[in-house]
């Protein structure tokens, strides 16, 4: 039978890909992929295999969602690995249920390899934890944008709340966010924006959540990027400076041996 294989291509880096999506790339005799999703991964795949970009980001669509159907279908007609290879992970705002259903409908079979979310793996390579004892003890993923093309209300519960907000896809609307969070009384707390995180090309903005509209302005940061809020942005500096000095002794003593 014809498979399909949803594929989480993790955050960016292409190091951070599990081995089985690895295992499964090899096999692959079409790949989907995504604009998220790093092109070396592609290396992996055998050079016959059939590998066509279908964007799916904010600002970059090249097909649209029942196109990529389409597709799936058209190539489950000829091919018996074909692989949805999608940013971060495939179930983390990704639109895989209606792939899937798509296939499943088609009498294929459908296998799902996750992969690391960038909402994860963002803030982490900046040395910003998601959680800390004694700072806060949950965090959110919230779009920014929905189907509708509202906000979503979950965006003004979590201002509300203590937890760490992690927004994804949250740029074009990140005034409306901003003023969601003041009216909430957030606007001195920490927030930070990441660029391409987990990239060489890696940018990161640091504020509150009063100025941190205009820094990014001023930094001309825009998609694809995560914004996290909470006092735990704090701790990215202190996190950074430590691991500086403790490679710095590293070095010395690396030297003196």
């Amino acid at each position: 039978m014809t498979k399909l294989i949803l594929i989480g291509a993790g955050p960016g880096d292409p190091e951070l890909i599990t081995l089985k999506a690895i295992r499964a790339l090899q096999k692959a005799d079409v790949i989907l992929y995504d604009a998220l999703a790093n092109e070396e991964l592609l290396l992996y795949a055998p050079n016959a295999a059939v590998k066509q970009f279908v964007g799916k980001r904010f600002g970059c669509h090249a097909l649209s969602q029942q196109e990529i159907n389409d597709l799936i279908l058209e190539y489950g007609q000829h091919y018996k690995h074909i692989v949805r290879l999608k940013g971060g992970d495939p179930f983390v705002f990704g639109r895989a249920q209606e792939e899937m259903e798509i296939a499943f409908a088609a009498g294929m079979q459908v296998e799902v390899i996750p992969g690391i979310s960038s909402a994860l793996a963002v803030p982490a390579s900046e040395m910003i934890p998601l959680t800390c004892r004694g700072v806060n003890e949950s965090f959110w993923v919230v779009t920014g944008t929905t189907r509708s093309g509202e906000l979503s209300e979950d965006i003004a519960l979590a201002a509300r709340s203590s937890a760490t907000v992690v927004l994804l896809m949250a740029m074009s609307r990140l005034e409306t966010i901003v003023d969601i969070f003041m009216a909430a009384g957030k606007g001195e707390t920490a927030a930070a924006i990441i660029q391409n995180g987990t990239r060489p090309d890696a940018k990161m903005v640091l504020g509150k959540v009063k100025d941190i509209a205009c820094r990014a302005q001023h930094s001309g940061l825009g998609n694809p990027a995560v914004i996290i809020i909470g006092e735990v942005v704090n701790l990215s500096r202190q996190l950074a400076d430590k691991m500086a000095a403790g490679n710095g002794i590293a070095a010395v003593m690396g030297g003196l041996i």
